[in-house]
């Protein structure tokens, strides 16, 4: 996404500029050339050697030094998007009022591209009139402006005012400025974490399932332009939708539901969910209290949501089902992608190291219809989903 993208990081004087250490490794490892200018009182909070290592360029500081000047409008014409990270009250009210006494600022005013900055301060700045309206001001200049987040701060209080954390920076980025168009006008549904069913008011049967693997298959098509419908089973992973339709569900019959109602009008459609393959036959209305040594509770099957999407699939549309397995882990996923008339099966086995529930990475090997193969190593569930969505462009739409 950000493969090539010249990005100016501007650091003012703030706590949460450790934060932009790692914020510049994000990016550098997102494939973008990063550049690094920094207030003279944001050296007190963070090293120019750290970042001009991370960046792999000098750090900028200064107007000028006793052997060169530092060419703010060249940088601001370098730059296909300039980011202040963090930005502080000061900066934010001589940015409003025009004021220009540094390097950051200089640039700031010279810059001819989109500019996203992302503020941090104690709650009681960041509740006064003249910052909120300071950021009306920023607004209205065509800044891009990403709020803070609710947390501990420096002084101590709890509350509004951390800068957003340096992965929500990222995915705002992609977003907002840099989405490709490799699916514009593709509609797309993926389902993403467990389903509970359940056996009374306090008690279900569920699995470890964390959803992030679906989410960051959502997130990818929705940076490659697709229009994209998340329904997503109960989960603890943090997630921002950021333009992505999400539709929450508990019970693999709700489930059922909302795959149904959606499906058709998506293009692609990818199962990614761990849905209960059994859901009890009652739901006791009250706890169910101990009593004796062992307790009887009938199941029955849910639904087959993917083989049910199958038999109503319609010419030009792409299913996409899942295959954890423990054993015969090929044979069971080809059985699966026939039996189900789906396109591809992304096949993963709880006997690789790093994959199945709960990691952040996983390891996967796409076996599609047409008998073609495809083996990837360990990834971050990020880099998967990259590779799960080039294989559907390259198979369908390239």
């Amino acid at each position: 996404m950000l493969q090539g993208k010249k990005i100016l990081l501007g650091i003012t004087g703030s706590i949460a500029a450790y934060k932009s250490i790692y914020l510049v490794r994000l990016l550098v490892k997102a494939g973008a050339e990063v550049k690094v200018i920094i207030t003279p009182s944001a050296k007190d909070f963070v090293s120019s050697i750290t970042l001009s290592t991370l960046s792999r360029n000098p750090v900028l500081v200064d107007l000028f030094d006793e052997h060169s000047w530092a060419n703010h409008v060249m940088l601001g014409r370098w730059a296909d998007l300039m980011v202040i990270a963090p930005l502080t009250c000061n900066t934010m009210a001589k940015m409003a009022s025009g004021q220009c006494d540094n390097l950051l600022l200089a640039t700031y005013f010279s810059a001819i591209c989109p500019v996203l900055v992302a503020p941090a301060m104690d709650e009681d700045m960041w509740q006064h009139p003249a910052t909120k309206e300071n950021l009306k001001r920023l607004e209205s200049f065509g800044n891009k402006i990403i709020l803070v987040e609710k947390g501990d701060l420096a002084s101590g209080l709890y509350g509004e005012g951390r800068m957003a954390e340096p992965e929500t920076i990222l995915t705002f980025i992609n977003h907002n400025f840099f989405l490709s168009s490799q699916l514009t006008g593709k509609r797309a549904m993926v389902t993403a974490g467990p389903t509970y069913e359940s056996i009374d008011p306090v008690r279900f049967i569920g699995n470890r399932s964390s959803g992030k693997m679906g989410i960051a298959i959502a997130r990818e098509l929705h940076n490659r332009g697709a229009e994209v419908t998340l329904i997503l089973g109960p989960t603890t992973s943090e997630f921002s939708a950021n333009g992505i339709s999400v539709r929450k569900v508990t019970t693999a019959q709700e489930m059922f539901k909302a795959c149904n109602e959606a499906f058709e009008n998506t293009d692609i459609t990818i199962m990614a969910a761990a849905v209960a393959d059994y859901s009890p036959v009652t739901t006791a209305s009250e706890k169910i209290k101990k009593s004796d040594e062992r307790l009887t509770i009938e199941l029955a099957r849910t639904k087959d949501i993917l083989k049910n999407l199958g038999e109503k699939k319609k010419p030009g549309q792409v299913l996409i089902g899942f295959a954890l397995e423990t054993n015969n882990e090929k044979k069971n996923a080809m059985d699966k992608l026939n039996n189900k008339n789906a396109d591809m099966i992304v096949l993963n086995s709880l006997k690789d190291a790093g994959a199945g529930f709960g990691y952040d990475t996983n390891k996967i090997t796409i076996l599609e219809k047409g008998g073609q193969e495809f083996e990837f190593e360990t990834k971050s569930k990020t880099e998967v989903a990259k590779d799960i969505v080039d294989t559907i462009i390259r198979l369908y739409y390239a």
